[in-house]
């Protein structure tokens, strides 16, 4: 499926509560393929700022039900936290399913994007938070055998129409030079149109590979 025929059908929820697990195949794919589903069913509804490494789509026949995105860590210098060299480490950067699954369909889909970087990479540690502003635990992370490695103090965020933003989003520069998108958000937030915003902090885990 590419993303505008997600665009044009986004709003009719695919129902994949009745078909098996051991059925749903994951697939490589490209960050294009997987926007518009990510912006729809992810809540943060946005992969703006996100490097993305490695893409994934979970699909059910010929429906996807499912995407992740792998990418470097949002803080920089964090992945010392995690590995001897930045090359080592990737967090998953985006998770999100439909609502009709079965049970156990994001642990499978992660199972395999996991046996996928063990194979295909060189990484050796993958990182990601439960984010306690949404009411997240962790609880597919330790479904998924991640080690859990404590709560992280919350950090500002910026809301801006409606959306969420890493701080760092206003910064991001291509050849030298600030996006589009970061000087539109700095002058959303001189302006008041876009506002800083605390945040309840994050439950860290992170899964060996190798």
């Amino acid at each position: 499926m590419t993303n505008l025929e997600f665009d044009l059908f986004q709003y009719v929820e695919p129902d994949a509560s009745h078909s098996r697990v051991r059925d749903f195949k994951v697939n490589l794919c490209e960050r294009d393929d997987i926007i518009g589903f990510v912006e729809h069913w992810h809540y943060s509804k946005s992969i703006n700022g996100i490097i993305s490494d490695f893409c994934f789509r979970l699909m059910d026949n010929e429906q996807m039900i499912g995407a992740a995105i792998y990418g470097r860590l949002a803080m920089a210098n964090q992945w010392k936290r995690f590995g001897e060299s930045e090359a080592d480490v990737i967090e998953l950067r985006r998770l999100c399913c439909v609502d009709r699954t079965p049970k156990n369909t994001e642990s499978f889909f992660i199972a395999k994007t996991l046996q996928w970087l063990k194979k295909n990479t060189q990484i050796k540690t993958v990182v990601s938070y439960a984010d306690m502003e949404q009411n997240h635990v962790g609880t597919i992370y330790k479904a998924s055998n991640f080690d859990c490695l404590g709560q992280q103090a919350g950090a500002k965020v910026i809301m801006w129409k409606g959306k969420k933003y890493h701080d760092k989003a206003v910064r991001t520069k291509y050849n030298g030079q600030l996006k589009p998108f970061a000087v539109d958000l700095q002058s959303a937030i001189d302006t008041g149109a876009a506002v800083y915003q605390p945040t309840a902090g994050k439950v860290a885990y992170s899964y060996k590979l190798r």
